[in-house]
């Protein structure tokens, strides 16, 4: 078992990067942009130490309320930094990999410029492979991706690999353009048979026919498992 599945140096404090309209997962990695003043500090300070962030979806806010600290939700995922590039004016490119969920217990006074928290990783509730389900989740991610080109290849290939049953449904999660709501109500199921569903129902229910965000992303992302 790698030392990022271990989490052998974590110890329930860490930094969040509370971000609107976006759910991170466990198994999946993610380029970023870092720019604003406050999260230069916490990439510097996660750099210099165990390169570990938590980044959670913030809840509806108003645009004067995000200079503050508004409110988030309290199931997060607790991501690693990978690869980071320095750029010449102190901002940062950083590639993370989602490590798995954290719950958040309590918010920590701090003299940084970002937010600091209480908590714990939540290990998922595992079951039995279930081929059925898998079968299930290919048949409806097929309706959301072209029949044609590098999609549909990406996603042969994901399902081919065979990952287990959680890391390929938080990794279709991730990929799919869902709604964040829904994302974040995925993040925040434990049972892995059970979010398995959750997701099936959404693609069935197809893609014109849920709230959708504002901007389609390119599916699939750059995503690795592990």
């Amino acid at each position: 078992m790698s030392d990022d599945l271990e989490l052998h140096d974590f110890d329930g404090v860490t930094r969040l990067f509370p971000l609107p309209n976006f759910v991170m997962f466990p198994h999946v990695v993610k380029p970023l942009h870092i720019f604003e003043e406050r999260y230069r500090q916490m990439t510097r300070d996660a750099l210099d130490s165990d390169s570990l962030l938590t980044i959670v979806l913030l809840k509806p806010h108003s645009e004067e309320e995000y200079a503050g600290e508004p409110e988030i939700h309290d199931t997060a995922c607790l991501v690693r930094i990978i690869n980071d590039q320095r750029l010449p004016d102190g901002k940062f490119n950083i590639l993370v990999r989602g490590l798995c969920r954290l719950r958040i217990e309590a918010e920590i006074p701090t003299s940084k410029l970002y937010r600091i928290a209480q908590g714990w990783p939540m290990p998922d509730t595992a079951h039995p492979d279930s081929p059925s389900l898998r079968r299930a989740l290919a048949d409806g991610v097929r309706r959301w991706v072209p029949a044609q080109g590098q999609a549909i290849k990406q996603l042969q290939e994901l399902l081919d690999d065979a990952p287990p049953l959680g890391s390929l449904v938080d990794i279709l999660s991730f990929a799919l353009p869902l709604a964040p709501e829904l994302k974040q109500e995925l993040l925040e199921e434990l049972d892995i048979e059970t979010r398995a569903r959750k997701l099936i129902d959404a693609l069935r229910e197809g893609p014109e026919e849920l709230p959708m965000p504002r901007e389609r992303p390119k599916f699939p992302p750059d995503f690795s498992v592990n």
